[in-house]
């Protein structure tokens, strides 16, 4: 169910698997940013309507850490049998998830709001120095 998270999705581990990155630094990067997910995305099996919803969420939080953190980051992208996961890694702080959708008239705050509605699972891993939104869509 889209938005719901459970432990489970932080529990996943990327060493076995096949992953490819690509780190971001400036906002012209995000344009870049968004052909490496969609053409990886659909490369691991992913539909072209999930493909678009993934592309949009690692978007939103990796605008989210350029506006947010310094250094900016980089997005790991991986699939397991039935499911595509993607990091979305940077410096910044724990990110607080289980918000509401801010009222319509809100200039912003929709952006973590928006991930937690588009895909199947969201969880944060902190370690020093690096906090990670792991995000999770069935294939």
């Amino acid at each position: 169910m889209p938005g719901e998270r459970r432990e489970t999705v932080a529990e996943q581990s990327v060493a076995t698997h096949a992953a490819d990155t690509m780190a971001y630094q400036v906002a012209t990067d995000i344009r870049a940013l968004r052909a490496f997910v969609s053409a990886g995305a659909l490369a691991r099996g992913l539909s072209a309507e999930r493909m678009e919803l993934l592309t949009l969420a690692v978007s939103e939080l990796a605008t989210n850490t350029l506006q947010h953190t310094t250094g900016g980051g980089w997005v790991r992208l991986w699939a397991e049998p039935g499911q595509l996961f993607c990091d979305v890694v940077d410096q910044g702080p724990t990110r607080a998830f289980g918000r509401s959708m801010p009222a319509a008239d809100s200039v912003r705050g929709r952006g973590l709001a928006i991930v937690e509605q588009i895909c199947d699972e969201v969880a944060v891993l902190t370690s020093p120095g690096e906090t990670v939104v792991r995000i999770r869509l069935s294939l």
